[in-house]
């Protein structure tokens, strides 16, 4: 009868212990690095980047929304809406440019940067101490001797992804 009498015993202490665990944690959703509470977190509204940098190449205003939009799409489980989003994110591309990068012995350009910069409001209605308002950039090199146009989409849709994963990453994966 003692036996019996510490088994319920131990059972109660365990039930008690594993209520008290279970009540006191909270599921924390992460798919490929976002680190979202979606019991709190549920929507983004992602307003349209006009293009605003002086020098203007038609693609790429529709390839950076296409794509900023798709990776939140992609990686999280937040639903996109027009408006009013828990997250929301506006702004603009601010500058593309390409630059000499370094001159020849000839004294001709020998490598050529193509750069990309977007200014990016963020605003988490949940949590306003995560707001901010910053510029993220992206640079690729290419051989001078090429002409842009050869070059042009494969460069910038290689900084469009770099830039849209900075964005990712300061908005909802936290680093």
């Amino acid at each position: 009868i003692k036996m019996k009498m510490k088994e319920r015993l131990m059972c109660r202490i365990m039930s008690v212990l594993l209520t008290i665990l279970l009540v006191g944690c909270t599921v924390s959703y992460k798919f490929n690095g976002a680190s979202i509470n979606y019991d709190i977190i549920k929507t983004i509204s992602i307003d349209n980047f006009p293009n605003r940098a002086l020098y203007q190449w038609g693609p790429m205003e529709s390839m950076f929304n296409n794509a900023l939009s798709d990776i939140y799409v992609n990686q999280t489980k937040l639903q996109q809406v027009n408006r009013n989003g828990d997250l929301h994110l506006s702004g603009e591309i601010t500058a593309y440019d390409q630059v000499n990068k370094s001159i020849s012995s000839d004294g001709y350009s020998s490598m050529m940067q193509l750069r990309m910069t977007v200014k990016v409001a963020f605003e988490n209605a949940k949590v306003p101490a995560e707001n901010f308002e910053r510029q993220f950039s992206a640079s690729r090199e290419f051989d001078a001797s090429q002409q842009l146009n050869d070059v042009q989409d494969e460069l910038v849709n290689q900084m469009i992804k770099e830039i849209v994963e900075q964005i990712f990453n300061a908005t909802v994966a936290n680093w």
